[in-house]
């Protein structure tokens, strides 16, 4: 499922930064999510749009600034989800209160990832309370700005909250490194799709410990071979309106976005069999030719994988 992440052709203005040091620690911001359940707990749980635009938005980072500006949330949109979805925002509090974790784990993860990628960028992540959706967005203005109430409400990718968080903002995160996750195509095949999430699912997991879409491997076991058979046979399709990504939930059976499997596996199998390790994340990467990265890869369907 896309879960409505932007990957904006913005962040090519980041690709061309200089690579920071190798102990760099990039900035994780929480201090928005406080602001908000503040505002939230002194009005009971009902906070008019007037408190949430004065005492939230107007006080918020550089980041909520961003996220507010490009999905148009405002104290009026908040209070609106508020009083539609009220079960959301008091599950939220949940995931709040593992923020302290999450952001030591995140930040230990992206300084694992500038270390085997030294060309890496570092935008910001922040962290911020919004309308129920995007779960996130970003660009070289704001870097990587997630709606924590809305991940929070994503917990069929992963009932932990804490490794949900880790490792879907991980994911993002790789997604701001890939070339080829900077230009919105319409016409992007299966193969290409698959291969830029999956990369990004099998980046996370190295550098997280875990991949951001947990389910699908579950979902697919025992099923390896027939589902890889029946991706071949597609990869060449448009991706958007496809089966394998940006579909939905899905069922039990069939979930959405097994398009992120498949692509995970296809780099996965690249990086085992690779002598160069890090030459092989390299080339997961900044993957731009997907046919001859599947050539590359020596993945072929239902291939064992450790």
């Amino acid at each position: 499922m896309k879960l409505d992440i932007i990957t904006s052709a913005a962040f090519v203005l980041l690709l061309g930064a200089a690579a920071p040091p190798t102990a760099v620690r990039p900035e994780i911001v929480t201090g928005d999510v406080d602001r908000f359940f503040a505002v939230y707990d002194t009005a009971k749980g009902e906070p008019t749009a007037e408190q949430l635009q004065r005492d939230y938005l107007d006080k918020g980072s550089n980041g909520l600034d961003e996220f507010a500006r490009i999905r148009r949330i405002t104290g009026e949109s908040i209070a609106a989800a508020i009083a539609k979805r009220p079960e959301i925002y008091v599950n939220a509090r949940r995931c709040a209160a593992v923020l302290p974790a999450v952001k030591a784990r995140l930040t230990a993860a992206l300084t694992r990832l500038g270390e085997l990628y030294p060309q890496a960028i570092f935008p910001p992540v922040t962290l911020a309370i919004g309308r129920t959706k995007p779960v996130g967005v970003g660009n070289a203005a704001g870097g990587v700005m997630i709606g924590l109430e809305a991940l929070c409400h994503f917990d069929f990718l992963n009932p932990d909250a804490e490794d949900r968080f880790v490792s879907i903002i991980a994911h993002e995160y790789v997604h701001v490194q890939q070339p080829a996750a900077q230009v919105e195509e319409a016409e992007v095949t299966v193969l290409e799709a698959s291969l830029i999430e999956g990369g990004a699912e099998f980046v996370a997991e190295l550098i997280g410990g875990s991949v951001g879409y947990s389910h699908l491997a579950a979902a697919a076991k025992g099923r390896e071979k027939a589902l890889e058979t029946e991706f071949v046979a597609e990869q060449g399709e448009t991706a958007m309106g496809s089966d394998w990504l940006y579909n939905g939930i899905g069922t039990a059976e069939r979930p959405g976005d097994l398009g992120y499997w498949v692509g995970y596996r296809i780099a996965k199998a690249h990086y085992q069999g690779a002598k160069d390790k890090k030459a092989a994340l390299k080339d997961i990467i900044e993957m731009r030719d997907a046919q001859a990265f599947l050539a590359k890869s020596g993945w072929y369907p239902g291939i064992p994988l450790d």
